[in-house]
């Protein structure tokens, strides 16, 4: 099969989207399917507003086009809702292709948080936007919930998965940190509720690895929290596995796979009872989740790290790639053109 993916989201960005995205198009490589990756770096680009670091195409539709009627893939996949999705999005409408599409990131409550816009305002944009798809896949039953409530149809449910060979328990794995170490490893963001841990009465050394649009802000909010950078992938093993505990204080998660890499490593999960951990950790011995987070952080320390790895080998991503193949549909078909063609 010849599958189109169209994704803003790819590196040199880390965030759970690429990782996952990343993953998926090597495992339908091994199983012998050709991905033609179409995203932002084959195109002109402009910093995100609000996450500078983050580059998108400029005006790319003429370019976009081009290369999905070059292509004629056999099914294609809009991973994003940003300038490249959006393009794709209008040249399949208007060449009656059938797509399906993805919901990675619940941007209504980031854009809430940024800029004090109504959640109900970015949903309604968000599901117009998905409307025309085929499949809506979502990573979780609570986000399905969440999508649901604001109407959107036709969702599809799509797990992710974790590399169980990169992250695995490493031995006496040492930061040389006070202990307890509480990692915090992640976008460093509006929507992340940073605070919520930052601010957290604990012992032992509170650690954060990642950047984003809040890092200075709050690095001189809290000074006595150990501030570091972007690692290169394949040193996060060894720091998840040092850490005595994971704190994901997120309270608007679709998935949350730095979650799944700190289990997978041994070490437990403190969050909220919020979509996203619920269906990540659940009531697993994976970690706890608590309103209080404080109180689900000192828990966490009591449980077996053995066990918590037991639960992330729930999450392979053969059965990942197995459950995307089973909801693509064919780019072009007489029902397809028929269909898009009404709602265009």
């Amino acid at each position: 099969m010849k599958l189109a993916l169209v994704t803003d989201a790819w590196h040199p960005q880390v965030n759970g989207v690429v990782t996952t995205l990343a993953e998926l198009v090597d495992g339908l490589a091994q199983r012998g399917h050709e991905v033609d990756v179409i995203e932002p770096s084959a195109f002109r680009r402009f910093p995100c507003p609000g996450y500078r670091e983050i580059e998108l195409a400029w005006r790319p539709r003429a370019e976009l086009a081009r290369r999905l009627d070059a292509l004629r893939p056999d099914a294609l996949h809009i991973a994003t809702e940003g300038p490249l999705g959006l393009a794709a999005r209008s040249h399949c409408r208007k060449r009656g292709w059938a797509f399906t599409t993805a919901f990675h990131t619940r941007f209504p409550t980031i854009l809430a948080k940024a800029l004090h816009l109504p959640e109900s305002w970015g949903y309604a944009w968000f599901r117009r936007f998905h409307a025309a798809s085929s499949g809506v896949l979502v990573p979780t039953d609570g986000m399905r919930e969440i999508l649901q409530s604001h109407r959107f149809e036709r969702l599809r449910a799509w797990s992710h998965g974790v590399d169980l060979g990169l992250f695995k328990p490493i031995p006496n794995a040492d930061l040389g940190l006070p202990r307890p170490v509480w990692l915090y490893l992640g976008r460093v963001s509006y929507e992340k509720n940073l605070e919520a841990f930052l601010g957290l009465d604990l012992p032992g050394t509170k650690l954060v690895h990642g950047t984003g649009p809040l890092r200075n802000t709050l690095q001189r909010r809290y000074p006595n929290v150990v501030w570091r950078g972007i690692v290169p992938r394949a040193e996060l093993a060894r720091i998840y596995s040092a850490a005595d505990a994971f704190v994901f204080p997120s309270r608007s998660e679709t998935f949350g796979l730095v979650m799944l890499e700190a289990m997978a490593c041994g070490t437990p999960v403190a969050a909220f009872p919020e979509a996203g951990p619920l269906d990540v950790v659940g009531d697993s011995a994976g970690g706890v989740l608590d309103a209080d987070l404080r109180a689900a952080a000192l828990k966490a320390l009591t449980l077996d790290r053995t066990r918590v790895r037991e639960r992330a080998l729930r999450f392979d991503w053969s059965s990942v790639c197995e459950q995307f193949l089973g909801h693509l549909v064919p780019a072009v078909t007489e029902a397809s053109q028929k269909l898009h063609k009404l709602v265009a």
